[in-house]
């Protein structure tokens, strides 16, 4: 059996990863911080296609539930071989306007919480995946594309934590890698950053003239949790319809 922990998987991309890993012979924990009513719809969905599946709710920033998610996985699969850290969201205000409350949220929620579920996981992982979702929001800088600083300097950092740990747990055959979306389309009953005039400028600025869907992404991260990607570590995938 092949166990997975996603973080985020109510909705969006978090979602797509664990219906386009489900099927018969494996396990899920999902995690939401308090969209219970979409994880349980997300678990449904994996029942159906033959695995089975958890729920599990808490704040991700929490210092203590990255530990636990990986602690409900263990106990319930008795192993963990895939971990998606999905969990975040996204902020655009302004750098100069950023307070420290602001972006202390930013790095407990995306850096420091992939860290503790990385150090967590990683006695469980031999062999396994880790797959993180970073941004086009830490590679795109320029003037007619909205940017994200709080959200850029965190995910920078996952960059950063994911090539490191790569090399930390290559001699256990364990794999670790980013996924970098470009601008993806939201959920209908998700939080949207921009207006549809927004959006539409949006995707004028995306050269394959639409924006991604979670479906795009999920794809991608599930490659590289999958056992063919065995020899790809320390890398960051962009999945952006050429957004550079």
């Amino acid at each position: 059996m092949r166990i997975h922990l996603i973080t985020g998987a109510a909705t969006g991309i978090g979602a797509a990863c664990a219906r386009g890993m489900a099927g018969p012979g494996t396990g899920f924990i999902i995690h939401t911080r308090k969209n219970e009513a979409g994880a349980q719809a997300v678990a449904e969905g994996v029942r159906a296609a033959g695995g089975e599946a958890e729920v599990m709710l808490g704040d991700i920033g929490d210092p203590s539930l990255p530990a636990a998610l990986v602690e409900r996985a263990v106990a319930r699969f008795g192993r963990l071989d895939v971990v998606v850290a999905n969990a975040g969201f996204a902020d655009k205000t302004p750098m100069l306007a950023v307070t420290e409350a602001g972006f202390a949220r930013s790095l407990d929620t995306v850096l420091w919480a992939f860290l503790r579920l990385a150090q967590a996981a990683a006695p469980h992982l031999a062999g396994g995946r880790v797959v993180a979702i970073s941004s086009f929001v830490a590679h795109v800088y320029r003037a007619n594309v909205t940017a994200f600083p709080t959200t850029a300097a965190a995910k920078s950092g996952v960059e950063a934590l994911v090539r490191a740990l790569s090399l930390e747990l290559a001699g256990a055959g364990t794999t670790v890698n980013c996924v970098a979306p470009g601008f993806t389309r939201k959920d209908a009953a998700g939080h949207s950053a921009f207006t549809p005039e927004q959006w539409a400028q949006v995707t004028a600025n995306i050269p394959m003239g639409r924006l991604g869907t979670p479906d795009d992404v999920a794809a991608a991260v599930g490659f590289l949790a999958s056992e063919r990607a065995g020899y790809i570590t320390g890398q960051v995938l962009h999945v952006n319809g050429g957004l550079v």
